[in-house]
């Protein structure tokens, strides 16, 4: 706005300003934002002020300025308020301390002293009464009534317009009208309490200030915060002479008097200042709140000093109130629009992940919807170690850079921000894609997030004044002087995208809780199967150790038996009959085979594990030996390398061990000489055992089904055995939280990796 409705100057604590300076005594430019502006320790001249001892109702305080003479008798300090003012105000001030309320400023009504008449105003604080006498003008309206009308024109238009600008450009006019001031701003602060000026309304009296920016200095916070609680406030002339409220602490509560609801309250000289260097003779303030937060501000200016009646300004205020209510509701609507119009996309991204087998196949089955979602112009989501971009995007590069540097910061749900280069180091370098970047964590263990970016969007700025130069000290740093030109002064801002709206903001927060809620409940349902798996394959182990433990012994009786028949009554039956019991004996033995390794392999996912310390060494010197039956009459040329300790069940490890050694000699028995090596190799969270031979090999193509159960890979004409060792071998490591694999090639040998982590 033209200049800032109160800027504060000076130091902290409750001091009268210095005559000379008009700062306090000792103050500094770096002193401005501190300034105790609520207790100035005097008034504006045009009226008087007398502060009240709610139980003697007495005068403690009082301030009399050449506007409030007639209408206080000599010295009221210590005097009866009822003896300090005129006869006419007796009837308004009975049962005053009833009468106020604990907050805000109530009109008593009026008093007349000879030709002098005054509006009589009350308010409490501090636990004193505050009193409040301001010169009425001739010819001012008597009532509110009497201003109505013009505000009741506004009401009747002001239902019509639909958006923003208009509304502030209809208030603009109604209040100029009202008061007949020359000009009237509705000025709108930002995000950071920088101000725009939306509308404007003017005669030619005073220049335009319709869409220039100023900068939150202009109105530090303890200004803004006195506009939040006082919705008006009035500054009649910009040359007055403060009047000093005596003395300058109140009796009472040992400080100065707080004038934070004061209707004249004087202002900071600073801001007299300002005024004068704009043009400024008169201006008065209208505070448009949007809950109890402090909108925006209706600023009025006079060139010339002028009141402004007391019940124009109250119609003025009552129009801050409408106009405040209305943006209020214009923009919650416009919202609303916006919110609905997402959640049609939310729900239409949260039918695709419901439906998918993974939630981010869903996620991004449509580019233009997850866009959308956030107005954004490119996205990526981060999960399982992978990089899935849509858009104009960052490369995945990049993209890992934001979310560690994402994952660095506290992990919070939701970040947005419209400017990286400001956040993350080397941010600016991603302007062209990643200016603004709104992100969610969609897991608190892992790296695992969706991004929505936007590119750089330069603007340019046009300031009212150099916003760098909104205060210079005087040489020797006593004096503050406000800025003297108010020239339009344009910014080009840079490495900024549009910020996000509140409504996107919470768009991604829900589809943030829709993504956690789906993989919730598949993690349930996974662990429900689970669950449902684990019991069934303990029924399986169980069945499969009954039915093998019980095949056992028919099995042995068969074999049992038709060597006894062959024995005794081998002679009597033709040589077709005998071939046919040796095809049961072998077949029965094979059979008895099958069971024994079921069994065993049922029994390792039941047996309890003792680990103890193995030498190796001597395990697999052992296997060695009892091999030799196997390979006698074959040239074997054992490799085998020191082998580290191991940690395990020593009766697994031993069959692991077998598995791999026996399987070693069977498929290399075509080989002359054959070439089997045993050899171990050290990780820091490993040992992995390798045995490789050089036989018949196998094709890589089906290294999956290596160490399947009843699993082979060759035919059982070839190589005998029941496919079940290796299964062993396998569920062996399981058990001991280690793992298998293979390699080999096609008549070029296999090489059998078993490994055990050594915690």
């Amino acid at each position: 706005m033209s200049a800032p409705p109160e800027h504060a100057a000076g130091a902290a604590g409750a001091v009268t300003p210095d005559s000379a300076t008009g700062l306090p005594p000792g103050a500094s430019a770096v002193d401005c934002a501190a300034e105790p502006i609520h207790v100035p320790g005097s008034i504006q001249p045009h009226g008087a002020l007398l502060v009240v001892d709610p139980e003697t109702l007495r005068v403690v305080q009082a301030a009399v300025g050449p506007g409030g003479v007639a209408a206080v008798a000599g010295d009221p300090l210590g005097q009866r308020l009822v003896d300090v003012l005129p006869t006419s105000a007796a009837p308004l001030i009975r049962d005053l301390p009833a009468r106020l309320p604990e907050t805000g400023v109530t009109h008593l009504g009026m008093t007349r002293t000879g030709d002098a008449v005054h509006h009589l105003l009350g308010h409490r604080s501090d636990g004193a009464l505050v009193i409040e006498l301001e010169r009425a003008l001739v010819g001012e309206p008597g009532s509110f009534d009497e201003v109505y009308p013009h505000v009741r024109e506004l009401i009747d238009e002001i239902h019509r317009v639909g958006d923003i600008a208009a509304l502030s450009a209809l208030a603009a006019r109604a209040v100029r009208r009202i008061t007949g001031l020359d000009r009237v701003l509705i000025y709108r602060f930002d995000a950071d309490w920088n101000g725009e000026v939306m509308a404007e309304d003017r005669n030619e009296r005073l220049p335009s200030y319709l869409g220039l920016r100023f900068p939150a200095a202009d109105i530090p916070a303890q200004a803004r915060e006195l506009y939040r609680l006082n919705r008006l406030r009035l500054i009649a002339a910009a040359s007055y002479a403060p009047t000093p409220i005596v003395p300058a602490e109140n009796p009472l509560t040992g400080r100065p008097i707080d004038l934070a609801f004061s209707v004249l309250r004087s202002v900071s000289p600073v801001h007299l200042e300002y005024m004068r260097n704009m043009g400024t003779g008169a201006s008065m303030s209208i505070s448009l709140m949007r809950g109890d937060r402090l909108w925006g501000l209706i600023a009025c200016h006079n060139r010339e000093p002028v009141s402004v009646p007391y019940h124009v300004r109250t119609a003025c205020d009552f129009i801050g109130q409408v106009l405040s209510l209305q943006l209020a509701a214009t923009e919650a609507s416009a919202t609303a629009d916006r919110r609905n119009k997402l959640r049609a996309v939310h729900n239409r991204l949260l039918t695709r992940m419901a439906a998918a087998e993974h939630h981010v196949d869903g996620l991004v089955e449509s580019e233009e919807d997850l866009l959308a979602l956030a107005g954004a112009s490119g996205a990526a989501v981060v999960a399982g170690g992978t990089v899935l971009r849509l858009g104009a995007t960052p490369s995945e590069r990049d993209v890992l850079r934001i979310v560690a540097w994402l994952a660095d910061r506290e992990r919070l749900d939701v970040t947005a921000t419209d400017s990286l280069a400001d956040t993350m180091p080397g941010g600016e370098a991603l302007k062209d894609t990643a200016s603004g970047v709104l992100a969610i964590s969609i897991s608190q263990i892992h790296d695992s997030f969706v991004l929505w970016f936007r590119p750089e969007v330069l603007r340019t700025v046009t300031w009212g004044g150099d916003p760098r130069r909104h205060a210079e000290p005087s040489a020797d740093g006593q004096r503050l002087h406000p800025r003297r030109s108010f020239a339009a002064w344009q910014e080009t801002v840079r490495l900024r995208a549009p910020p996000w709206q509140p409504a996107e903001i919470d768009a991604v927060v829900e589809l943030r809780t829709a993504i956690i809620d789906i993989v919730l409940r598949k993690a349930e349902e996974t662990a429900a199967l689970s669950d449902r798996l684990t019991a069934i394959n303990k029924e399986l182990e169980a069945f499969s150790y009954s039915v093998s433990h019980d095949l056992r012994a028919p099995f042995r009786h068969i074999v049992g038996y038709a060597q006894l028949l062959k024995k005794f009554e081998g002679d009597k039956l033709s040589e077709r009959g005998n071939r046919y019991i040796d095809t049961i004996v072998e077949s029965a033995i094979s059979a008895g085979e099958l069971v024994d390794d079921l069994l065993g392999f049922s029994q390792m996912g039941r047996a309890a594990l003792t680990p103890v310390t193995i030498d190796m060494n001597a395990l697999v010197a052992d296997l060695r030996r009892r091999t030799e039956a196997d390979t006698h009459g074959r040239r074997v040329e054992w490799h085998v390398a020191p082998l580290p300790e191991a940690r395990a069940d020593p009766m697994m490890i031993r069959l692991a061990m077998q598995n791999l050694i026996e399987n070693a000699v069977k498929f290399s028995r075509d080989r002359d000489p054959a070439v089997i090596e045993i050899a171990a190799t050290e990780t820091p969270d490993e040992t992995i055992y390798r045995v490789r031979d050089n036989g018949a090999g196998f094709d890589m193509a089906y290294v999956g089904k290596l160490f399947g159960v009843f699993q082979r890979l060759h035919r059982a004409e070839e190589f005998e055995g029941t496919g079940i060792g290796l299964a062993n071998v396998k569920r062996i490591a399981e058990r001991h939280g280690g793992r298998v694999w293979a390699e080999g090639r096609v008549d070029g040998g296999a090489t059998l990796f078993f490994a055990l982590p050594k915690r």
